[in-house]
């Protein structure tokens, strides 16, 4: 993707807490068939220069048949966005050279994917998947809650895939290229729109 420096974002702990909260990603994939996008969560895990993403998709979905393991994939995050007024940027008073835009942040990670069908690492990655998901419910629900049988024949009916990455970055265009006081002006203007805090912390950068 198109990135100017301003907007780059790298540092590994920001980009995992970025994943975290934004967790569906769109799994991108090319093969003899043509371009395939595929909606799925995933788990971002280990360190810095030695990470991975992990999910898993249907069985009945193609995508695992079609394409090869060890071929490149993109997986993206998307976060907060928001159209940008010319008209909320004091400067437009000022000198009229101003223009519309859109703010908003993505994470990017690509590597070559594996796929996996042993049921205890599927049944490791949905409990992983599970306990991530359910932590913020008063009463979590865990995998061990469904009859033995019933998660085994589900188990069945996914494919596990794992990604090493060889590049994760992140994308934060937050009005950083405006003045302070413009991006004072727009973070006014979406809290007066109602975004929430951590959006407006997405979208509008700080002094």
């Amino acid at each position: 993707m198109y990135l100017p420096e301003m907007f780059r974002e790298q540092r590994f702990e920001a980009l995992c807490a970025f994943v975290r909260v934004h967790p569906l990603s769109i799994l991108v994939t090319s093969s003899a068939d043509g371009l395939s996008a595929d909606y799925v969560p995933m788990l971002l895990s280990g360190t810095e220069g030695d990470c991975r993403l992990r999910g898993h998709v249907a069985r009945a979905n193609p995508v695992w048949k079609q394409v090869a393991a060890g071929a490149p994939v993109l997986a993206l995050f998307s976060g907060a966005q928001h159209y940008v007024s010319p008209n909320l940027y004091p400067s437009k008073r000022d000198t009229g050279e101003v223009v519309p835009t859109w703010n908003y942040s993505t994470v990017q990670g690509r590597g070559r994917i594996e796929w996996i069908q042993d049921r205890e690492w599927l049944r490791g990655l949905v409990g992983e998947l599970t306990n991530e998901h359910e932590r913020t419910q008063a009463q979590p629900w865990h995998i061990t809650d469904a009859p033995p049988r019933f998660l085994d024949t589900m188990l069945g009916a996914i494919v596990g895939f794992k990604i090493e990455l060889e590049s994760l970055v992140g994308k934060f265009k937050a009005s950083q290229n405006r003045s302070v006081r413009d991006r004072g002006a727009v973070r006014v203007a979406f809290t007066a729109e109602g975004l929430a805090p951590e959006v407006l912390a997405e979208i509008v950068r700080g002094e």
